[in-house]
């Protein structure tokens, strides 16, 4: 029997056809657990087809949907059709153009997809995934705010900031990050304009955004062994697109 993994996907942002390539290239089966963090809409043409494509892996594979902030951006265009500038002015304006394409009934379909999307996933081995960050020094559970797991940026900040040699037993150890074995987030790109970024991981934090709407690739990551996997950079599977450059 194929052993099972656990693979963490970083933000798609509409790159649906970059999603297809990193799992034809990961080699994913039936057996393995999918955790995507976020962000499936907002940069390239296809984000209708990027939320259809997600329901219809969800049929055959184990998938766990975390909700990003372009995904709730999405979901209240969807909800209210009132015009957000600067949602817009940052991959909204080509999920708009992606979505007027389709029926009411897919519509529908995706709605449902993004009201049960997950503001966070802890695993059985007390590892954390979730699209930005927390502040809670209590953690996740004591949060005050729902909308700072997806819009938080001063996790990511934090972690790169501390000295590597920091021991986790010592009094300056932030405590927000003593209650997890590892942290996955997105949200924050490790770069906008280079096309070879790889997830990044600062003490027990790992970055899995590496650029897809902009220059980069998408990424996916075994969370057991590490092995990394990348599609090509996003931006060469739509060449008449700006994506968020």
């Amino acid at each position: 029997m194929k052993e099972k993994r656990t693979l963490v996907v970083g933000d798609i942002h509409s790159g649906v056809r970059a999603l297809e390539q990193l799992i034809e290239r990961a080699a994913v089966t039936t057996f393995d657990k999918l955790i995507f963090l976020g962000d499936y809409v907002d940069g390239w043409s296809t984000a209708a087809e990027t939320i259809s494509f997600l329901l219809k892996l969800q049929k055959t594979h184990n998938c766990i949907f975390i909700r990003g902030n372009h995904d709730e951006l999405c979901y209240n265009w969807l909800t209210t059709r009132q015009e957000n500038s600067i949602w817009l002015q940052h991959g909204g304006a080509a999920t708009k153009a992606s979505y007027e394409k389709e029926t009411k009934q897919t519509i529908a379909a995706h709605l449902l997809f993004y009201e049960n999307l997950k503001n966070y996933y802890l695993d059985t081995k007390n590892r954390l995934f979730l699209h930005a960050g927390f502040t809670n020094l209590k953690g996740v559970a004591h949060e005050h705010f729902d909308t700072t797991f997806y819009w938080d940026r001063t996790l990511w900040e934090l972690v790169r900031s501390l000295n590597p040699k920091l021991s986790m037993n010592d009094d300056h150890y932030p405590s927000r990050l003593k209650h997890y074995k590892e942290i996955y987030i997105g949200h924050t790109p490790i770069s906008k304009k280079h096309t070879k970024v790889v997830p990044t991981k600062f003490v027990n934090v790992w970055n899995l955004d590496t650029g897809a709407a902009f220059k980069g690739p998408l990424s996916m990551l075994d969370v057991n062994s590490k092995e990394i996997w990348q599609s090509d950079p996003v931006s060469t599977f739509y060449p008449y697109e700006n994506g968020r450059n």
